[in-house]
């Protein structure tokens, strides 16, 4: 077996990597930028070697600098993670004639299917179901939408390089395909060099299905079952799944061969996923086509490994070394239920706009045999906005779905980040949508159910009640460790244990007296250790478990939990009742100033001053984690100031355009 392997990534799949390593008894060597200098994988490692400033093109992205990092620590074989080098060619040729081993699949094999041109040929040819579309070259913006009205709208345009959600754009319209195939292409040249565009059908109703294959350089390959990965937002996958609500035994015996076949006609070895868009509307367990191969580990494996019991890294290493698959297609079992949520830097009260900064406070949840967190960052570590945005990866196992998602909500509620913006409040809402737990999913699905944007989690029943007991007992607390404090005018005050707690446009009376609390004169069972300062505050409510993260407010608290944050007013009744006659504070009006959404690079304004505008105009486009974003008029009005130019790094809510 290697005694030593390299990373040639970052962040939580770097520190992934390592855990089975280290589990080998494999040494591991790490490679950073400056910007991770200070990351959790450096220090997990056993060495770790610079490579370069932040940006990925003068660090991550140094296919020669890694393997003079190969050659300076004895480190016989490379783990690519996923994104990156992972599916370069001229970086696993490159290896290779180093005399390094690649730990993931032939060159000829990522060739093939890196480029989803060719893969669609090669899949056709191997008996596979593709979708109906336009696989040559496009010569224009015209050729794309001449193309785009032989198909039939809807239509899909890809880059053909791409991945990660990045150069996709859907299209209803001649006029979407008009104003987004250029914006397509410049994402495919800036993230992948690549400006190739291809469009196809889309499907209609459609799940984003995958099947997770295996094979060794023996000949042996097999399919491992299939992830539900149809809850995306702007292509880019939110949740997963394994096994699938929707696929059948038998549709997953038809997918998987045609994977495998897939995998066989190109020389496959070590993991890879071929991802397919399956019909929600296709009963008949028939309507699953090709979409691409990703010659590498998912984001999404760990559902996979909970389901199966398999270790995929450690498969990877061992299939590399030359070792022959330990296990035949009869022998891989699906057991239980496994779903993986992805945690952001996003804020999805503003748009999922990308956040950056410190992480102030990073708490994950305790992990178990059923919980389990995947992540490459501390408390202290900067969320910088030159990689992906992600945080962490949590996956919760059960013995059916219903108990699998339950354990995402208990263990979301537990998350402790402060600092930046994050997406823990609308995974945990996602959990708690009906139409998930029906397992009643499309790629729509966000879109869908969320048109008018996030505002957090719908208040469950009864949740109104508990939250206003569990504050009235934080607020009594305070209140007597207020009453200690010495040389208060005429000794300490009694401390209040009547209280009006203001929650979500109610009010609710709580009166505390002893260990007995009552919420609008009915008895509640309240047992919560609170500690004045405390951050996460986990009560028992009328017998049901209950995390609450708490942040101090002038008059109150902010309570976050199930998927939402309640501001929170407590006072004690006299002084509640004069509290109405306070004037209302009424925030500015900045409707006449476009502001700057995220920090990000202005790589386009369209207006100048002087110029009318239409609601729903382009105006400006920001570039941040890799992703355009263009940002449109509100109303119709005329530009009045032109405060930013093209090429400008803005912070958020740094001001753009101004309009009389």
């Amino acid at each position: 077996m290697f005694k030593k392997i390299l990373i040639a990534n970052r962040g939580e799949i770097a520190c992934r990597v390592i855990r089975t390593a280290r589990a080998m008894g494999i040494k591991t060597v790490a490679v950073y930028s400056d910007a991770d200098a200070r990351a959790k994988h450096v220090e997990m490692a056993d060495e770790a070697v610079r490579l370069g400033p932040p940006p990925a093109s003068e660090s991550y992205l140094l296919a020669d600098a890694i393997i003079a990092a190969c050659k300076a620590t004895g480190a016989e074989a490379v783990h690519p993670g996923y994104g990156f080098l992972s599916e370069r060619t001229s970086f696993a040729e490159a290896l290779e004639a180093a005399g390094i081993a690649f730990i993931g699949p032939p060159v000829g094999a990522i060739a093939a299917m890196g480029d989803k041109i060719e893969s669609k040929k090669l899949a056709l040819k191997a008996g596979v179901n593709v979708v109906p579309g336009f696989v040559g070259e496009i010569n224009s913006t015209d050729h794309a939408v001449e193309i785009a009205n032989g198909i039939g709208y809807p239509v899909m345009m890809k880059a053909s390089a791409g991945g990660g959600g990045k150069g996709m754009r859907l299209a209803f319209s001649e006029k979407d395909v008009r104003e987004n195939f250029e914006s397509v292409k410049r994402e495919g040249l800036s993230s992948f060099g690549d400006d190739r565009v291809f469009i196809e059908k889309f499907i209609e109703s459609p799940r984003h299905i995958e099947i997770q294959v295996l094979g060794d350089k023996h000949g042996n390959i097999l399919y491992l079952g299939e992830r539900e990965c149809s809850v995306q937002r702007r292509h880019q996958k939110v949740v997963e799944e394994a096994p699938s609500p929707f696929v059948t035994p038998e549709m997953r015996k038809a997918m998987g061969e045609q994977a495998v076949a897939l995998a066989r006609a190109v020389g496959y070895h070590s993991a890879g996923t071929v991802e397919l868009i399956v019909s929600g509307a296709d009963k008949t367990g028939q309507g699953f086509y090709f979409l691409e191969m990703n010659t590498r580990l998912q984001v999404e494996h760990p559902v996979t490994e909970y389901v199966t019991g398999l270790d995929l890294v450690e498969q990877m290493i061992r299939v590399a070394y030359g070792e022959k698959l330990a296990f035949t297609q009869d022998d891989v079992k699906l057991t239980g239920w496994a779903v993986e949520n992805r945690v952001y830097a996003e804020d999805p009260y503003r748009g999922f706009l990308p956040s950056t900064g410190r992480l102030v406070r990073y708490r994950p949840p305790a992990t178990s045999e059923n919980v389990r967190v995947d992540d490459g960052v501390t408390e202290g570590a900067e969320i910088s906005m030159f990689y992906d945005p992600m945080i962490a990866k949590l996956i919760t196992y059960g013995e059916t779905r219903e108990q699998a998602i339950d354990r995402q909500i208990d263990a979301l509620d537990r998350f402790e980040i402060d600092g930046i913006g994050h997406n823990v409040d609308f995974l945990s809402a996602l959990m708690q949508h009906q139409r998930f737990r029906d397992g009643r999913l499309t790629t729509g699905f966000i879109a869908e159910e969320y048109p008018e944007g996030f505002q957090g989690a719908p208040t469950g029943e009864g949740l109104t009640a508990r939250l206003s007991a569990v504050a009235g007992v934080i607020a009594t607390v305070e209140a007597a460790r207020a009453s200690l404090i010495d040389g208060q005018l005429n000794g300490p005050a009694p401390a209040p244990t009547d209280w009006v707690v203001k929650l979500d446009g109610a009010e609710h009376r709580v009166a505390i007296a002893g260990e007995a609390v009552e919420v609008d004169g009915k008895a509640v069972v309240v047992d919560a250790a609170y500690v004045p300062g405390q951050r996460l505050v986990e009560a028992i409510v009328d017998g049901e478990t209950l995390a609450v993260r708490v942040q101090r407010r002038r008059d109150g608290w902010r309570f976050t939990t199930r998927g939402a944050s309640h501001n929170l007013t407590v006072l004690p009744p006299r002084i509640a009742d004069l509290s109405h006659h306070m004037i209302e504070k009424v925030p500015p009006d900045l409707s006449r100033f476009l502001l700057c959404p995220m920090p990000g690079l202005i790589t386009a304004i369209h207006v100048k001053q002087g110029d009318k505008v239409e609601a729903g105009q382009p105006l400006a486009v920001v570039e941040a984690m890799k992703m355009e974003n263009i940002l449109r008029a509100e109303k119709a009005g005329t530009v009045s100031k032109v405060a930013a130019a093209a090429g400008d790094s803005l912070a958020v809510d740094a001001v753009i355009l101004e309009f009389e």
